[in-house]
């Protein structure tokens, strides 16, 4: 299997976790799953909201590593799929996806625990502007040498799902069953 398919795989997995999501009016569907670079192995999967707090889907895949995986060896390396950029400001006050990946990152439980570092964060979609007018996310992972890379040929059916539930904006997951506007 080539890279490129490869990632378009992955990042379908995370689109599978997006539609988990609940429909919401003012925050996105955002699907995640993380993958042990040496294995190509899937070992945590999740979607926005899916754990109690407001919680985005890349905070819920680092909890869930954190919490639910046993210990790697120290130089494991670990790849994020994310439909969406990881947010870099949070309106709720919560901790931006940003800082959880550095900060996940830099831990010491991560290191005590012997689990891997997140290496590469590959992304659907930038953030569009609906909440937040710029997202630094790109910018605050490169500087904190995590990799960033954009995975192409999804956008239009992510972005329709990340918004589902969103009443200003089109998409066939804003429909009732009668095809009226929620």
């Amino acid at each position: 299997m080539s890279d490129d398919r490869k990632h378009l795989d992955y990042m379908s997995l995370a689109l599978e976790q997006a539609r988990k999501c609940e429909a919401t009016l003012n925050a996105f569907c955002v699907g995640a799953i993380i993958v042990k670079d040496s294995t190509n192995t899937v070992i945590v999967t999740s979607y926005s909201r899916e754990l109690p707090g407001n919680t985005h889907a890349e905070q819920n895949c680092l909890t869930k590593l954190l919490f639910e995986t046993t210990a790697a060896e120290a130089d494991t390396t670990y790849s994020l799929y994310t439909t969406m950029e990881p947010c870099s400001e949070r309106l709720s006050g919560n901790i931006p996806c940003t800082d959880s990946i550095i900060t996940y990152n830099n831990s010491s439980e991560r290191k005590e625990r012997r689990l891997g570092r997140v290496e590469t964060v590959y992304v659907g979609v930038k953030e569009p502007g609906d909440f937040i007018i710029t997202n630094a996310g790109q910018d605050k992972l490169l500087a904190n040498g995590v990799g960033y890379i954009h995975i192409s040929g999804l956008e239009e059916e992510i972005l329709a799902v990340a918004r589902k539930g969103h009443s200003n904006v089109q998409s066939p997951y804003n429909r009732r069953e009668d095809n009226s506007r929620v």
